[in-house]
């Protein structure tokens, strides 16, 4: 039976029936999972992207859930888009947007001064401040309303700078700032949230679409997480808002070591260099930098190996011996 007022299922139950969720980057990914996720909780969904057609499949595959939801083409480095992004998702939802999800994102690889100036400019665009973008355009809704949760995809690199990806850090570690400071002004509003979700590896397209200029092929770090459980984190502070939530093992510790090892930035840039090194040749790229990416788009990148539990175990090792070190350095220094 659907609700005529919200146009929502009223066979759906639960908190997040007929709540009016914007989903930005919603054609791959984390953010198609995140899509697949709210659905199923009987969400109303804007969809948004720049893949017009990825686009639409996402949007099929929701309202088969008995879902409503609008597909809106959009390319979060333009403001007019973005606005229009919203207005469309308020006229939707009969003035309301309840929850908006940054999480379109694009990446590019490479010595920094082998990557062209345009493509780290694109990073930043799409990564921190197409981010500013939806935040500006959601929260005088949410203020309007006395309600909402603004959403933001990070990463683990929000914590560790990720040598040879200096757009990519400057963006994440931006994110962090923007997101602070925007709590410290919402101290009014008890009732608008900002949530920041900070996911390890994810098995995404991400990798194999992004910008590569090392000239060599690229594999993502282990160990590789399913991105549907960033989607489940997505559903979780939507339901109950948490300013902080990592996903996956190798976020924790990432952020743990972010403290305890103050050369973590350095051993990140050898273990990169010695992995592209090791990697096979592969043509420079702009990859979905300044347009969507040919071919199937999916949630998965075909990355991960369930069963291999290996990297997992070298990182936190890695990680626990340069913890312990670092201690014992600091207590013969005291000495």
């Amino acid at each position: 039976m659907i609700d005529r007022a919200t146009g929502s299922d009223l066979s759906f139950k639960g908190p997040l029936r007929g709540k009016v969720v914007v989903i930005t980057g919603a054609s791959s990914g984390i953010g198609r999972a995140a899509a697949h996720a709210f659905a199923c909780k009987g969400a109303r969904l804007v969809l948004a992207a720049r893949d017009e057609e990825a686009l639409f499949d996402v949007l099929d595959e929701c309202t088969d859930c008995g879902t409503d939801a609008l597909a809106v083409t959009t390319d979060v480095t333009h403001s007019d888009q973005v606005q229009a992004l919203a207005l469309q998702a308020a006229e939707f939802g009969q003035g309301r947007i309840d929850i908006w999800v940054n999480n379109a994102g694009v990446g590019a690889v490479g010595n920094f001064e082998d990557t062209p100036l345009e493509a780290h400019e694109q990073v930043i665009q799409t990564d921190l401040i197409g981010y500013l973008r939806g935040a500006y355009v959601a929260l005088p809704f949410f203020k309007a309303q006395g309600s909402g949760i603004l959403i933001n995809t990070l990463s683990l690199g929000s914590w560790v700078a990720q040598p040879y990806a200096a757009a990519y850090s400057a963006s994440k570690f931006g994110l962090r700032g923007l997101t602070e400071a925007l709590r410290g002004e919402l101290t009014d509003f008890p009732h608008i949230h900002v949530c920041d979700i900070f996911p390890a590896v994810m098995d995404t397209p991400g990798f194999r679409d992004g910008g590569n200029y090392t000239g060599h092929a690229l594999t993502p770090p282990g160990p590789i997480y399913d991105p549907e459980q960033v989607a489940k984190a997505m559903v979780a502070c939507a339901i109950s808002p948490q300013a902080h939530t990592t996903v996956g093992t190798a976020a924790r510790l990432a952020h743990l070591a972010s403290y305890l090892v103050p050369g973590l930035p350095l051993l990140s840039g050898w273990l990169t260099r010695w992995g592209l090194n090791r990697s096979p040749a592969a043509e420079q790229s702009s990859g979905n930098l300044f347009e969507p990416p040919t071919g199937r788009r999916s949630i998965e990148g075909g990355w991960r190996n369930p069963e291999n539990r290996t990297p997992l175990l070298l990182s936190a090792a890695v990680i626990g011996l340069l913890a312990v070190l670092v201690i014992s350095h600091g207590q013969r220094r005291r000495r």
